[in-house]
């Protein structure tokens, strides 16, 4: 097994501060796990519009928001609007191919004061005609064994099984752990497995990783990994098939090649009805442009 140690990139995001751990230079992918934010923790003093972020486009990948603190309003181009809140999972689809696409805008609703979050996108398999769509989950598996408190967030774990919507194999696994406790992980063979640590300090293979640091495992045959608690800490399992084709992401679109990326962004900045319409009447936000493609990516 090998464990390589990737710490986030700071941004600013709608107005908040967050850790951007993939996609890196080296590391751009856990399985179809393609883009990883953790969002927070923040605290809103007096007078903070909180979390603004304006309408914005995607394409060919799922977004997946894990909500750990606080609330946030979704709201998108097929009509929905959604408060999420602690423990649940928003899931929305941009669909697939160069003909759809989806937009959407997030914000926290008046008054909430802490925002805390993981935020993903799931590449989608370019070789599925999917539709654009939205979901919300707001009970998950959750248990606890040997001291450690779980909740799944998608896919297969331990005999549970979350309801998440997915369009290839994945795991995601939030764990709570105590001070000094050791927890063995069961992995799939032929899988890429990632570990966030959402807080504390975790030891992986014989490396400690402490907030905002990404443990990215290449099991090498092995079979489990053993997590053990320096602190009490709170970490996020990301787990996956590898992806058959390469990935490329440029602002808040994916696609399989740098011509589907132009188009994305063209269409976006014109109106083109794919992205449909979200009325921004009384929010407060704006829509986002996108920033063209650079020449150099590939």
């Amino acid at each position: 097994m090998q464990v390589d140690k990737v710490s986030a990139r700071l941004k600013d995001v709608g107005g908040i501060p967050v850790a951007r751990l993939i996609p890196q230079s080296g590391r751009r992918t856990i399985g179809a796990w393609c883009f990883l934010d953790h969002a927070g923790p923040a605290v809103f003093g007096p007078g903070s519009d909180g979390m603004q972020v304006g309408a914005h486009p995607h394409t060919n990948l799922q977004t997946f928001t894990w909500m750990i603190q606080g609330e946030m309003w979704h709201q998108d181009s097929l009509g929905y609007k959604q408060l999420i809140c602690p423990g649940q999972v928003n899931l929305m689809t941009a669909g697939t191919g160069d003909a759809r696409g989806i937009s959407h805008t997030e914000q926290t609703p008046e008054g909430i004061k802490h925002l805390h979050a993981v935020q993903l996108w799931i590449a989608l398999p370019l070789n599925q005609e999917i539709e654009p769509s939205f979901e919300h989950y707001p009970k998950l598996p959750a248990w606890t064994e040997n001291g450690a408190d779980y909740t799944l967030t998608t896919g297969s774990y331990g005999g549970h099984t979350a309801p998440t919507r997915q369009y290839s194999p994945l795991l995601g696994l939030d764990i709570r752990l105590k001070a000094g406790g050791e927890n063995v992980v069961a992995l799939n063979s032929g899988w890429e497995y990632g570990v966030l640590i959402i807080s504390g300090s975790l030891q992986v293979a014989g490396q400690v990783f402490v907030e905002n640091e990404l443990a990215f495992i290449e099991l090498n045959g092995a079979s489990s990994l053993l997590l053990h608690a320096e602190t009490d800490c709170h970490v996020m399992l990301l787990g996956g098939e590898p992806l058959p084709y390469p990935t490329l992401i440029w602002w808040n679109f994916v696609a399989d090649s740098r011509e589907s990326l132009c188009l994305a962004v063209e269409d976006w900045n014109q109106g083109h009805s794919r992205f449909g319409h979200i009325d921004l009447a009384g929010t407060g936000l704006k829509r986002l442009p996108a920033p063209s493609v650079p020449a150099k990516l590939r």
